[in-house]
């Protein structure tokens, strides 16, 4: 059987805006349906905490430092084979909505010099997607909350009026009542809520989000270190219940059509958001930053899958990379890849099928600052490169220690214990660790220095 497979994905959520993850609001009743009905991954991490690096990962299942996209700015190499060219190989058609963000180069904080942020997507930077497209390569340019446009796969521009989160799902809506065939089909609804508007420094939640949302409580690591949480949470969770009450139309309208017994639903996020409370000593001063770093607030997204294998209400304990993603999606389409992905396949996760699996992630941390690190159940040990600017290299011979925090005692990561003598062996084991995994995914074994 093939099934179909949405891959429904938004920009900056933290797992814990979720109901299904310990919110204590109703803001997400139709992913905790999904699921109580499919798997849910509790300890769900982003491998790169930046949007252009992050979808260049899920668009390859390649690390951002096999591509060379490692920071945003950098368009995906046209050589690259990519996720879009197996599953059209395997026979899928494919559908792409939302955000793109991988067909502009430039410098960092700068304008591009190759610039598609606020036109057209030439096909042949479109990453060998060939079907439906409704797409935008920066949507945070090319939109606002209320308005904005993107573009179809004939380069005509689509105007749309109304909150974005609503628009983009019609717009990805509108591709059921247009197929005329009967393949099986690869969605991608790429949304980029609830990513705060660049333009306007803000968090751009329905209207009336502040006075709904009122009687929010900020998760603990935001109560204790502040940052712009208590005024720009509200807006966020507005956006986030804004995103879940479009995964209920998706849904119905699969039921409508008679898709849903037959499809998967994957939904996840790109990364979090530390709401400028971590990075202070970065050179972006914590105040243009939200997510570069290796704490959870950034790396762990929410993950819930639901469909054809994955079944049964099942929560996975062990940590997992969303690395993994485009191997999963390859083998959900009955495409094995091998080892020409990163990652592993989920399914695998979900039936315990290595009982030797080691149960740690990694990540790569550019722009704000360069650095590393590695995250087990219990430790989160991470790394920087002193004096180099992450915007500008991506990686180095050469890194530092940053923090160590031990996940039983301090789980919110308050108390960085890296210089701490009870946790000498700890440290130790962690660095190992961690510049085992440089070694195999970079190929260089640089030093590190406390």
């Amino acid at each position: 059987m093939a099934y179909n497979i949405i891959f429904y994905f938004t920009d900056q959520q933290r797992a814990d805006t979720c109901g299904c993850y310990g919110q204590p609001l109703n803001i997400t009743p139709n992913l905790d349906r999904l699921a109580a009905e499919g798997v849910k991954f509790d300890y769900a991490f982003s491998p790169q905490p930046v949007c252009g690096p992050c979808r260049a990962l899920f668009q390859t299942g390649k690390y951002p430092t096999d591509t060379g996209c490692f920071r945003n700015n950098i368009m995906l190499p046209r050589e690259i084979k990519t996720l879009a060219n197996y599953i059209e190989e395997a026979g899928y058609e494919t559908a792409y909505i939302g955000k793109w963000h991988l067909a502009s180069d430039g410098e960092l904080e700068k304008p591009p010099t190759i610039d598609h942020t606020i036109t057209a997507i030439p096909r042949e930077l479109r990453g060998g997607y060939t079907g439906f497209w409704r797409a935008a390569d920066v949507l945070e340019f090319t939109s606002h909350g209320y308005d904005g446009y993107v573009f179809d796969e004939n380069d005509n521009r689509i105007d749309f009026k109304g909150y974005r989160a609503d628009c983009i799902t019609d717009l990805a809506l509108d591709f059921f009542d247009q197929r005329d065939t009967d393949k099986p089909f690869f969605m991608t609804i790429s949304h980029i809520e609830p990513h705060h508007q660049n333009d306007r420094k803000h968090y751009e939640g329905p209207e009336g989000s502040k006075e709904k949302y009122s009687n929010f409580v900020l998760p603990e690591d935001l109560k204790a270190l502040q940052g712009d949480a208590a005024a720009e949470y509200p807006d966020y969770l507005g956006a986030c219940a804004s995103l879940d009450e479009n995964l209920g139309k998706l849904v119905n309208r699969l039921k409508e059509k008679g898709l849903y017994e037959n499809t998967i639903i994957i939904f996840s996020s790109d990364h979090g958001s530390h709401f400028r409370t971590r990075n202070l000593d970065s050179h972006l001063n914590g105040y243009d930053d939200y997510k570069r770093s290796c704490h959870d607030a950034c790396l762990r997204v929410p993950l819930v899958i639901a469909g054809g294998p994955y079944q049964g209400g099942i929560t996975v304990e062990e940590l997992v990379s969303t690395e993994s993603l485009p191997k999963s999606i390859l083998a959900m389409a009955g495409v094995d890849v091998g080892d020409a992905m990163i990652g592993e396949n989920l399914l695998d996760v979900v039936e315990k099928k290595d009982s030797n699996r080691p149960n740690q992630i990694f990540a790569q941390i550019s722009e704000s600052r360069l650095g590393r690190c590695i995250r087990t159940a219990q430790y989160t040990y991470s790394v920087y490169a002193p004096g180099i600017n992450g915007g500008e290299v991506a990686s180095a011979d050469l890194y530092a220690d940053d923090f160590l925090y031990d996940m039983e005692k301090d789980p919110y990561q308050l108390h960085n214990v890296v210089n701490d003598p009870d946790y000498a062996e700890v440290k130790a084991d962690m660095r190992k660790r961690l510049l085992d995994w440089i070694e195999k995914t970079e190929g260089k074994r640089p030093v590190i220095t406390d």
